[in-house]
């Protein structure tokens, strides 16, 4: 494929460093585009077709299909139908969420060399999918810890698989290009150097030198989400921070946080976090003490 990939930025909601997701929908055709990110994708459809499009591979498949795609590996969106019944469950992670050097643990072993194996996407069969597909669909039940162990646990798994295939086994090495990676890394820089004051949309398109309407295009389809909804996040992410380090009363902090209104404050805060300031800021002074 000619068109260079497009760089995707992975943003896990609250209290994660694991990004899962559940379809159960038809895919809108213009929500799967060439792209590539950092993260590492699992990626399970239980009853679907579609196309299968990674790096120089291209194929085609009208059932279930369970893949790993290994970091900065183009591809392309999976599931163009989903049957009755079916449902596609996403897993992103970047390979070092638990540090650098966890995977140099020699019990770590087996699922680096499956990461590594990875790089070329891999593919499983059968017998493999019948095992481990259903507790990659439970994973979004899990939230924190219990998501670490349990992504572990279908790691170690898939790492001892033997019904599988690389998808780029005898194919050329693909080179991917970031050439948004520039533009991205201005934007969310400025976000976070500018995230306690207002940021107008006229003024973040400015920056990366784009209309509005392109930039709020541009800015959905890379990250999933709205330039207000992700601004509004690092407020509430700094504001969480501020609840478990300072003095500073609910009301300072909402302000300090970039926040101009305080039941905006509250209500954005309880569904980000699944509870009110006040109910975190004690529960973290309950795990401290």
């Amino acid at each position: 494929m000619n068109t260079k990939p497009t760089l995707e930025k992975i943003t896990p909601e609250f209290g994660n460093s694991i990004f899962v997701a559940q379809n159960t929908k038809k895919r809108k055709r213009e929500a799967a585009f060439w792209h590539f990110h950092p993260e590492v994708e699992l990626v399970y459809v239980n009853k679907g077709n579609g196309k299968c499009h990674i790096g120089n591979h291209l194929s085609y498949f009208n059932n279930s299909q369970l893949i790993l795609i290994g970091s900065n590996l183009p591809h392309n969106g999976f599931a163009d139908r989903l049957t009755s019944k079916g449902k596609e469950t996403l897993i992103q992670f970047k390979t070092d969420f638990l540090g650098k050097d966890f995977y140099n643990l020699p019990e770590m072993q087996p699922i680096y060399l499956l990461l590594e194996k990875a790089k070329k996407g891999i593919r499983f069969k059968p017998e493999t999918k019948k095992v481990v597909g259903p507790k990659i669909e439970k994973l979004p039940k899990y939230n924190g810890f219990k998501r670490v162990i349990k992504l572990l646990e279908i790691l170690y798994m898939l790492a001892f698989a033997e019904d599988y295939e690389l998808l780029n086994a005898d194919g050329f090495a693909f080179e991917a290009q970031p050439q948004d990676s520039v533009k991205i890394d201005t934007i969310f820089k400025y976000i976070n150097s500018n995230f306690q004051r207002h940021i107008s949309l006229d003024e973040i398109a400015e920056e990366v030198n784009m209309t509005v309407p392109a930039f709020c295009r541009y800015f959905k389809k890379i990250t999933g989400k709205t330039f207000t909804k992700l601004v509004n996040e690092y407020r509430v992410v700094y504001a969480t921070k501020l609840l478990q380090e300072s003095d500073s009363s609910i009301t300072e902090i909402c302000y300090e946080s970039g926040f101009n209104n305080f039941s905006h404050f509250n209500k954005l805060f309880k569904e980000i976090t699944g509870k009110s300031a006040s109910k975190y800021r004690s529960e973290m002074k309950l795990m401290i003490q």
